[in-house]
């Protein structure tokens, strides 16, 4: 919440919170809940899923789910979906036995969810009543090239978690450009692209925060489960983990440094990809160090966009 907070009184436009499941380090389990609780004590800033992991669920409770949070907060919901489990295979086993099969099918599924928001399925014997009609955007998430075809296709706005699978970024954007069809929804291509960002006053500072998410991933690959590390001192040891291959593909869209530092690499990223919007991912032991990188990194933003 406190989060929350600060990014409203900072303009940016939406937090969302991604659905995991078992892990310490993620507390958006129950999404949709985390997201009614956000919307309650904020204002103006959009509110949304980052996303909902479609196979894990009935598309309609998630109609009728995010239609009813559409109706106690209007026009602040954002559905993004994806198809991945959030979690490990044993997990995704235990959350749904036919998950496999459900994420071959996912989109049909987001045909569901889009049915389902229609005012065409008032007349349909398989409703979602409250969401017919409701302002609930749609998004299709992604970490490969598989959901930039089926953005394009049905016209809809495209995120692609670059934020930990850099690999097939610049592609997925092209063929989503390339292909996307104009739709009810989007008329041109809307895309966003997930970075991690870790500012402070020096870049020695940053590069201490950042320590803690070079460790996680490090026990992501590994199968440790350790709860997040408090940062430490850039050691070599840890530098030699960063640059290894696995590590450093999965975190190469990494911001870390000072305002100064942070504002060339995020313009470079910018030139390079030409995404309409950057969704930060800063995984920090210390919320108050979270806050004040979210706070510099607004004022980057500002003045990259001319004071806007």
């Amino acid at each position: 919440m406190a989060l929350a907070k600060e990014a409203e009184a900072h303009n940016y436009k939406r937090i969302w919170f991604a659905e995991h499941h078992n892990s310490d380090n993620i507390g958006s389990s129950a999404t949709s809940l985390l997201i009614g609780y956000v919307a309650e004590n904020t204002s103006t800033i959009r509110v949304g899923s980052g996303g909902i992991m479609l196979p894990n669920h009935s598309p309609l409770i998630i109609a009728e789910q995010f239609g009813t949070l559409a109706h106690l907060y209007p026009h602040r919901i954002d559905l993004g979906l994806g198809r991945a489990p959030g979690t490990d295979q044993q997990t995704a086993q235990a959350i749904r036995a036919d998950f496999f099969q459900a994420s071959r099918a996912f989109p049909e599924e987001v045909a569901k969810i889009q049915r389902y928001f229609s005012l065409e399925n008032r007349t349909s014997n398989v409703r979602a009543a409250i969401a017919e009609g409701a302002d609930v955007p749609l998004y299709i998430l992604g970490s490969s090239t598989d959901s930039a075809h089926l953005a394009a296709k049905k016209g809809l706005p495209y995120a692609f978690a670059s934020h930990f699978a850099s690999t097939h970024l610049l592609q997925a954007l092209k063929i989503y450009n390339q292909e996307f069809q104009p739709s009810g929804a989007l008329q041109q291509p809307y895309t966003m692209a997930g970075v991690n960002v870790y500012v402070a006053d020096t870049d020695e500072e940053a590069e201490k925060l950042f320590t803690s998410v070079i460790r996680m991933f490090v026990g992501v690959l590994t199968g440790s489960k350790d709860p997040l590390q408090p940062p430490t001192e850039l050691t070599d040891d840890l530098k030699e983990l960063f640059q290894h291959p696995t590590v450093y593909q999965m975190l190469k869209y990494s911001f870390v440094g000072s305002k100064q530092t942070v504002k060339k690499q995020v313009k470079a990223f910018l030139e390079q990809t030409g995404v309409n919007e950057l969704i930060t991912v800063s995984t920090m032991y210390d919320l108050n160090d979270r806050i004040k990188s979210v706070r510099l990194f607004a004022e980057i933003m500002m003045e990259i966009n001319g004071g806007k």
